[in-house]
């Protein structure tokens, strides 16, 4: 979106999609970094579960529950003032039923200030879509390889290829469409079958892991800026943060032990 001024709300995300015009996501934990990519202009901030295992060192995304999601998003959302805050449903807030979901759904809104809500899933979650819709509470949908699933997947296996698969996919994100989400992820699917649902669908996609012919893009946000020694094959690293503040803290180290700091301009006199 090239506005970055007035605050993104869901009609824009369709309006950006009419135009052309491709959307920003990142991830963001916490408010620092919320801040931070909110004056650079990005247009949704997703408190995503991934927090699990980039936050709380967690090998995967499954153990994350509602109430540790809870102060994050919150903590995001009064951080940013221009973008969308999407919050993610962990593992186990949903699958059971359209009232659980909404339960989970009113919590993230009520409690957390979420902007709107993700859900993994395609058909299979089309009655939770339809009744968080229906309360007021805007749904982003994920397909494709969805990690709360890793373990039926067969681990972080690419997903939609061959013909059947791709249209099982498609037939997904239509569900998800005419329950009423207002975007839908496509994680690690390929490129040309992204590029068919993209086309197919009147609400945008948003890729990761899935080519350049969506309607925009998501990253973790460590993997976009460098804060490890490795980051998936379709992350692109804009720089290397962590490296920096590995830097930063041994010359704190350095100094500290050396007892050149604090000096003088770093200290209170009477």
């Amino acid at each position: 979106m090239t506005d970055t001024t007035k605050r993104v709300r869901v009609h824009h995300l369709r309006e950006a999609k009419q135009r052309g015009e491709k959307l920003t996501m990142l991830t963001a934990y916490d408010a620092p970094t919320a801040r931070i990519f909110d004056e650079a202009g990005i247009d949704m901030l997703l408190v995503g579960d991934s927090i699990g295992n980039t936050m709380l060192g967690h090998a995967t995304t499954i153990p994350v529950t509602v109430d540790e999601l809870i102060p994050a998003v919150r903590a995001v959302s009064r951080s940013a003032h221009r973008a969308l805050v999407v919050a993610d449903f962990p593992f186990g807030s949903y699958e059971s039923g359209p009232a659980q979901a909404l339960a989970t759904g009113v919590r993230f809104l009520k409690e957390a200030g979420a902007h709107a809500v993700k859900l993994e899933g395609g058909r299979r979650i089309a009655a939770q879509v339809r009744a968080l819709t229906d309360a007021g509470i805007p749904v982003v949908g994920h397909l494709g390889f969805t990690p709360q699933s890793e373990n039926i997947l067969g681990g972080k296996r690419v997903q939609g290829r061959g013909s059947q698969a791709a249209e099982a996919l498609s037939a997904d994100a239509i569900a998800l469409q005419e329950a009423g989400a207002v975007a839908v992820v496509l994680e690690m699917v390929p490129s040309d079958v992204a590029a068919r649902i993209t086309e197919i669908l009147r609400i945008p996609t948003i890729g990761i892991g899935a080519g350049s012919e969506v309607d925009g893009q998501v990253l973790v946000w460590l993997d976009m800026a460098g804060m490890g020694d490795w980051s998936p094959r379709f992350a692109k690293q804009y720089a290397q943060v962590g490296r920096v503040l590995g830097d930063a803290a041994r010359a704190y180290a350095d100094d500290v032990r050396a007892g050149t700091f604090p000096d003088a301009e770093h200290s209170f006199l009477t």
